[in-house]
């Protein structure tokens, strides 16, 4: 049973800043110990020829070419400008 006292889940619980009643604090560090022992456990294991992964599955997601375009779709962009001139919105002039 790994190390954990009364005093150390009142210094977790502060440091947490969670409230724990008197009467919480006994089976917090029960709970808390059977976690660390859960924690060495796995420890325990040999995952010496265990590959890194990110992901359960081996799935590559098929990926697009990272292009620069301006989507090709001007006249469609431009059809709600109140104004257009050569393919630019045009606007009024704000500076003086």
């Amino acid at each position: 049973m790994s190390d954990i006292d009364e005093n150390t889940v009142r210094k977790i619980a502060r440091l947490a800043r969670i409230h724990l009643e008197e009467k919480e604090v006994a089976p917090y560090t029960k709970e808390l110990s059977n976690i660390m022992d859960w924690v060495a456990q796995l420890g325990e294991l040999d995952t010496e020829n265990v590959e890194p992964m990110t992901s359960v599955s081996d799935i590559q997601p098929s990926l697009r070419k990272d292009e620069i375009n301006d989507g090709n779709q001007v006249e469609d962009v431009l059809v709600n400008a109140p104004e257009s001139d050569h393919g630019f919105f045009l606007v009024p002039k704000v500076v003086e």
